[in-house]
């Protein structure tokens, strides 16, 4: 895990401690939208063959950013339900 993940989750313990079950298995199941979904793929793709402008640079920036904060919010859910399971 990178330094930046550490520190985020770090940040983000205090709020999966307030989870509950309910909240935690709606945020599990949390997936965007299919016009964002499709919107990151295509900057991934201009990523990958370098043709991004710089306003695309940002937005997928941002993408990849919340994208790390609601994946590791998912593992603290996940992480609650099994726990609460067992």
């Amino acid at each position: 895990m990178s330094t930046a993940h550490v520190v985020l989750d770090e940040l983000l313990e205090p709020i999966g401690a307030c989870l509950t079950p309910d909240v935690a298995e709606r945020l599990a199941k949390l997936r965007a939208p299919e016009s964002v979904q499709a919107r990151m793929e295509e900057l991934a793709r201009k990523s990958d063959e370098g043709t991004l402008s710089n306003t695309e640079r940002e937005e997928y920036e941002v993408f990849v950013s919340a994208g790390n904060f609601i994946a590791i919010l998912q593992s603290k859910a996940r992480r609650l339900l099994k726990d609460s399971a067992g």
